[in-house]
């Protein structure tokens, strides 16, 4: 009587389960389940239910944990998807490749897992293999997904490995094919192309939502905030930075709930104000460290923000945080140039110019592919050091000038050579100086002309402006009194006689005058900065200060100017987002 008491129970409970299933009210449904479970708690069935249940529900982890204590029962035949499936979304990439590779049999749902997890192991070959292969045997309602997500792929292929994207064929009839078309276009540099793409995208995406009644207008916005986005990356890259400005911003106050989204544009934003606007950039670079943005983006997106992490801490005055930030970068990337040029624009910011050439240099011994480049850096650190010859020895080292005819065409290097034939002439040196200004001259062929440069300035209109110093006064006409009054001024003038200059009281005239003395103090190159200890020296220094300190630092010729003038903050493409990377759940 127990038995089948029970048995009338359960069934009740399992016609429970499929009508909450049904619906989609899969926190009832796991009610039902767990009863059953009272009934038998080894029941594979009403396992499998309470996993798909928890899944539905978004408690991976809890489904994870009932995978893993019921391994008995729930064998890897049975439960592989979904622990897989779990392990995703943990972002356990990497067991659930294992997961999905040790499965026995590779069905398509695991096959739809298997492509995303390859994607985000930025395996992008092997990613491309599998969605061919899906769209190719399959014949479902997921076909338009499953493209969209092939089209994902070769976008990232462009824009990551610089790879030549393959006309896929598609018809891009949805606002996702339509974007990742233009991310590919992107990564080819064919940046009108790519704004076209993206505005017939937008147009697709809001006609696609303006459709559904429940549809407001903050969800299209925030659904387009990805569009937008890429949109203003292109501005900034095609130097247009107030409109891109301008549009990240517009973005960031509809405060979108994708991290990965919101990192991008601030970190954009920090590349526009560079140096700049440092309290707005401090901000913003909280937005980059935000929970999840590190599976949100590709490994060359958050590399790029540490760059320009660190960056920002030398604009800052941060000595201690650039350093700990590029050093870090360096381990990562022992081969990667930009780590070791902070490092060195950073020592030279401390007057530290020879540690700074010693570290160049060690670098160039290590990685002769970055030789060339980073010896040029060497050579631009020796002239702000006065040390022309020293700079000219460093150019006659670098090989790959040696072999090739004629001169690269880099703005440091003819500037070096200008240096150092000053120098020679200085010297009597007039022979050797001449030849280094004709090389000159044969290597500077390929800037432009001078008739092709017409600037098109109106001077009165720049000498009253606001950041004009002195402003020259309009001439205007002198008729009458005003003109007589002029006259006799300059009547006047002339027969004024000229003062004899006034010696300074100290003056000695066995002492050699000081040739710097018309130089402003920190000019000069006997100039060792102020001394430590004043209080009224420590205005302006910190954080609330550093914005000023950091200003007239980049703008002194000094090393340290010429250095950070060959870094460059690096902006960021958005990439193909997670969320049109469709995935099916599980069904109960």
């Amino acid at each position: 009587m127990a038995a089948a008491a029970g048995a009338a129970a359960a069934a009740g409970l399992w016609s429970e389960v499929n009508r909450c299933g049904q619906n989609g009210d899969f926190a009832r449904a796991l009610k039902s389940v767990n009863k059953i479970l009272q009934i038998n708690k080894d029941d594979v069935t009403a396992l499998q239910c309470k996993v798909v249940c928890l899944i539905q529900n978004g408690n991976f982890k809890e489904a994870l944990g009932i995978i893993n204590t019921h391994t008995k029962v729930l064998t890897s035949d049975i439960i592989a998807f979904e622990k897989a499936y779990c392990e995703y979304r943990l972002n356990r990439i990497e067991s659930a490749l294992k997961t999905i590779q040790s499965a026995s049999q590779q069905t398509d749902k695991l096959k739809e897992l298997y492509g995303q997890v390859l994607y985000r192991l930025e395996r992008y070959d092997d990613c491309l293999a599998v969605y061919r292969d899906l769209i190719r045997n399959s014949q479902d309602e997921y076909e338009e997904e499953r493209k969209t997500n092939l089209s994902a792929v070769v976008a990232a292929q462009s824009t990551w490995e610089k790879v030549v994207p393959e006309d896929l064929g598609l018809r891009e009839a949805t606002y996702e094919l339509c974007y990742n078309s233009a991310c590919a276009l992107i990564g080819q540099g064919k940046l009108n192309e790519a704004m076209k793409k993206l505005q017939k995208a937008e147009e697709l995406c809001r006609q696609s939502l303006s459709e559904d009644s429940d549809v407001t207008e903050e969800d299209i916005e925030a659904e387009l905030a990805i569009i937008h986005g890429q949109m203003a990356y292109i501005m900034q890259l095609q130097g247009r930075t107030e409109d891109a400005l301008q549009l990240y911003n517009q973005i960031i106050k509809l405060k979108p709930t994708d991290v990965g989204l919101l990192a991008v544009i601030a970190n954009n934003i920090i590349t526009i104000n560079k140096d700049q606007n440092v309290f707005d950039s401090k901000k913003k670079v909280k937005l980059t460290n935000a929970e999840g943005v590190e599976h949100k983006l590709s490994k060359k997106q958050l590399q790029a923000i540490e760059f320009n992490k660190a960056l920002l801490a030398m604009y800052t005055n941060q000595a201690d945080q650039c350093r700990k930030l590029s050093a870090s970068l360096q381990s990562q990337s022992p081969e990667h140039l930009l780590p070791v040029l902070i490092q060195a624009a950073q020592l030279c910011r401390e007057k530290q110019h020879a540690k700074a050439v010693g570290l160049l240099q060690d670098f160039a011994d290590q990685h002769p592919a970055n030789a060339a480049e980073i010896k040029l850096t060497m050579a631009q650190l020796k002239i702000a050091q006065g040390s022309v010859t020293k700079a000219c020895m460093i150019l006659r080292s670098i090989e790959e000038l040696q072999h090739k005819p004629g001169m690269p065409k880099s703005p440091v290097h003819l500037s070096l050579i200008r240096e150092a034939a000053n120098f020679k002439l200085k010297h009597g040196r007039k022979k050797e100086a001449i030849s280094d200004l004709e090389e000159l001259w044969n290597l500077s062929k390929h800037l432009p002309s001078s008739d092709t440069m017409s600037l098109k300035v109106d001077v009165d209109a720049l000498e009253n402006s606001h950041g004009a110093t002195y402003v020259r006064k309009k001439a205007g006409k002198l008729t009458g009194d005003n003109q007589q009054k002029e006259q006799g001024q300059g009547e006047v003038k002339k027969k004024k006689k000229k003062k004899k200059g006034k010696l300074p009281k100290n003056y000695d005239p066995k002492v050699t005058p000081d040739p710097e003395r018309w130089l402003p103090m920190r000019e000069r190159s006997y100039y060792r900065g102020r001394k430590k200890g004043k209080k009224k020296d420590q205005v302006g220094k910190g954080t609330q200060g550093s914005t000023t300190t950091g200003s007239s630092e980049l703008k002194a010729v000094n090393g340290s100017c010429e250095v950070a003038a060959l870094l460059t903050v690096v902006s960021l493409s958005s990439g193909a987002p997670d969320r049109w990377q469709k995935l099916k759940k599980p069904k109960s």
